[in-house]
C-alpha cells in the first residue's frame, strides 16, 4: 500500500500549516485532497478526527471513498467527511476542501451575517461576497445540503457559530482561500465598527466575478 503517499504529504503539510498559522486550535478543522478515480471509485486523502495535528505523519492521513469508507488508513477519518464528498460533488472543479476555525470569520460566523462584496481580491479570488449557510449539526446530510447551497460557484463559505470552508483547484489554492477569508472577515469587522460599510460598485463586481470564473476552469 501506499500509492498515495505523496498526495497524503501535501495534506499532512498543510494540515501542519493550518495550526501553525492560528486558523485552527488543538484537532478542529479538518482537509482534504480528491485524488484520481480508481477502478470507477471517487476517492480523497483526508485528515483524522481527534488527533492532534503536531503529531500527526504521513500514515495518519485516511484515504477514504465518496461513500465514506475507509480505504487506507487505521484511524477514524474526519467527522465532517461526507461534506468534503458533498462539495466534490457538486463542484467538479474543486479539488481541495479546508475547514477553519480563524478568529475573524468565526466572530462574523456568530453575527449571523454574510460577508458582502467589499474588495476587489475578494471578487477575483473568492468569487463574491461569502455566504453564512444554514445552522446544521456537525457531520449531518443537513450540513452538507446547507454548505452547498451557500458555497454555490464561490471558494468560500462561513459556518454559523463555527468557522469558515475554503475550496481550490488545489490544496495551495484551498489554503489561500483560507488565508482571504480571514483577511476579509477582518477588514469587514473593522469596517463595522467604524459605522460603514461600502459595497463594491456593480461594474467591479461584474468584471472581477468574470475573472474569478475564467480561473476557476483554466486547465490545470
Amino acid at each position: 500500500m501506499g500509492q498515495w503517499r505523496e498526495e497524503k504529504k501535501i495534506v499532512l503539510e498543510a494540515a501542519q500549516q493550518m495550526l501553525q498559522k492560528g486558523l485552527v486550535v488543538g484537532t478542529a478543522g479538518n482537509i482534504s485532497l480528491r485524488l484520481p478515480a480508481e477502478g470507477g471509485r471517487e476517492l480523497l486523502a483526508i485528515t483524522p478526527s481527534a488527533k492532534p495535528y503536531d503529531s500527526l505523519v504521513v500514515d495518519d492521513i485516511q484515504i477514504v471513498d465518496f461513500d465514506g469508507q475507509t480505504i487506507e488508513g487505521n484511524l477514524r477519518p474526519s467527522m465532517e467527511t461526507m461534506l468534503h464528498v458533498g462539495i466534490y460533488q457538486a463542484r467538479k472543479n474543486v479539488n481541495a476542501v479546508i475547514h477553519t476555525h480563524p478568529v475573524f470569520a468565526s466572530a462574523v460566523s456568530v453575527t449571523g451575517r454574510d460577508i458582502p462584496p467589499i474588495l476587489d481580491d475578494q471578487i477575483a479570488f473568492l468569487g463574491g461576497g461569502i455566504k453564512l449557510a444554514r445552522h446544521a449539526l456537525s457531520g449531518s446530510r443537513e450540513q452538507v445540503v446547507n454548505v452547498v447551497a451557500a458555497l454555490g460557484d464561490r471558494s468560500a463559505v462561513l459556518l454559523p457559530n463555527h468557522g469558515a470552508i475554503s475550496t481550490g483547484r488545489s490544496v495551495r489554492d484551498a489554503f489561500t482561500a483560507c488565508e482571504l477569508t480571514e483577511k476579509t472577515a477582518r477588514i469587514y469587522l473593522l469596517a463595522l465598527s467604524a459605522g460603514t460599510v461600502n459595497h463594491l460598485p456593480a461594474e467591479a463586481i461584474e468584471v472581477e466575478k468574470a475573472l474569478y470564473d475564467r480561473l476557476q476552469n483554466e486547465s490545470e
